[in-house]
């Protein structure tokens, strides 16, 4: 379920969503940073609660797409590409953009009311990532049947260090991380009516070249995710890392 064994093909083939959601993340940190206007992308679209208050109401849009340190959207773009898939295709394109928009607007209205008019600027995805936790820890307590027990408790442990982060962390809004899960566990009765288990092998797109039917495919498969499973982990536990040292917005 969070163990991505496609290519660069299969992958944008199977999740359009993420992977205009991360290019996109990537191609405004590019241009912030180190294209002509950068700074005005960056002036006019972070978050900021006065602004908001001014009636400058894009900016509760806006930051969920923006990020201007490098461990900042390497973070917030690895836990999409590990932990979206799966929603993506259980929701479908349509459900799991709403939700990630919608738990990323909630995050942002969040800050505006609980930490006021002089709070300080904020961008990045963090509050729709949240969101998209939100909607896990809703399925772990509530929709069982949609989740393995392994990955239950491998997206709780998630989960767990991600709040530790949100409140040892310099430079992070707590608001957005905080209501963010809140919205994402909220949308749960609503935006998973109807939906089916998550199946790897569901749409599957084959590369090039690859052949569609092995008689041994199974047995491969088993010992591709032995091999896989310390490499997972240690993505894993770099991530944590990375947030633990980034200061992040």
């Amino acid at each position: 379920m969070f163990i991505r064994n496609e290519s660069f093909y299969s992958f944008r083939k199977q999740y359009p969503v993420i992977t205009i959601l991360v290019a996109i993340h990537l191609i405004l940190f590019v241009w912030m940073n180190f294209l002509p206007f950068g700074d005005l992308i960056l002036a006019y679209g972070i978050g900021f609660n006065l602004d908001v208050a001014n009636g400058e109401y894009w900016r509760l849009v806006t930051p969920i797409f923006m990020h201007i340190g490098m461990g900042h959207v390497l973070f917030n773009s690895f836990s999409l590409v590990i932990f979206g898939p799966a929603l993506e295709q259980m929701l479908g394109r349509f459900k799991f953009i709403l939700t990630y928009l919608l738990t990323g607007i909630a995050a942002n209205v969040a800050t505006f009311w609980v930490g006021g008019l002089m709070y300080g600027p904020h961008l990045g995805a963090s509050g729709a990532i949240f969101g998209l936790f939100g909607l896990y820890v809703y399925i772990v307590l509530f929709r069982k049947e949609l989740i393995d027990q392994a990955n239950a408790q491998l997206v709780l442990t998630i989960i767990a260090l991600g709040l530790v982060m949100t409140f040892l962390g310099t430079n992070i809004n707590i608001f957005a991380h905080l209501f963010g899960l809140i919205a994402g566990a909220a949308l749960g009765p609503i935006i998973l009516t109807g939906v089916r288990p998550y199946s790897a092998y569901r749409q599957r797109v084959y590369d090039e070249g690859e052949v569609a039917f092995d008689p041994t495919r199974w047995q491969k498969r088993q010992n591709m995710r032995k091999r896989l499973k310390p490499v997972i982990w240690s993505i894993l536990i770099l991530l944590v890392v990375i947030g633990l040292a980034s200061r992040l917005f």
